[in-house]
């Protein structure tokens, strides 16, 4: 993967709050903009960002894998995270899944055929009073959310296009 211009100018901009022996510290910043732009963070992109950060390319590839918010491969326009900890499982989680899973005729971690939607399970979302939880493309948290309020998630966002 080449860098552009462009990405490269929004690199140097984040490395730039840091001081210049910590500059490694933009990685998550530089992922979150390779994604932004492609839409997922293929291996290519991460030798990029190594490259481009002086950090070897394995670190990147760490820090690619540990958060479930960079996407190793293309997902669908609506990423749906439900939360899989013990919390959201003893409150429902497993039936939220199971429904999400048979209404979009999908299992997890799969992408509709239409492309609209990825289902993936997530690590604890800090809301386990709220369970079950999922966030919606990484940004929107969805609680309570029974058969119903997933029904209506599901609808609203077909709808949205």
């Amino acid at each position: 993967m080449m860098i552009s211009d462009s990405t490269r100018a929004e690199f140097d901009k984040e490395v730039a709050k840091y001081p210049a022996e910590q500059r490694q510290s933009a990685v998550m910043a530089c992922l979150t903009i390779v994604q932004r732009d492609q839409g997922y963070v293929s291996p290519d992109a991460e030798k990029a960002v190594a490259e481009y950060l002086g950090m070897a390319p394995i670190a990147v590839h760490e820090v690619t894998t540990f958060y479930n918010m960079y996407n190793q491969q293309p997902v669908g326009r609506f990423k749906l995270n439900v939360c899989t900890n013990l919390p959201c499982q003893l409150r429902d989680g497993a039936t939220a899944l199971h429904h999400l899973e048979q209404r979009l005729g999908i299992r997890m971690g799969e992408t509709t055929p239409d492309g609209l939607f990825t289902l993936q399970q997530s690590e604890c979302l800090g809301a386990c009073a709220d369970s079950p939880v999922m966030l919606v493309n990484d940004r929107t948290m969805c609680s309570f959310m029974s058969n119903e309020k997933l029904d209506q998630l599901v609808d609203g966002l077909k709808g949205s296009q």
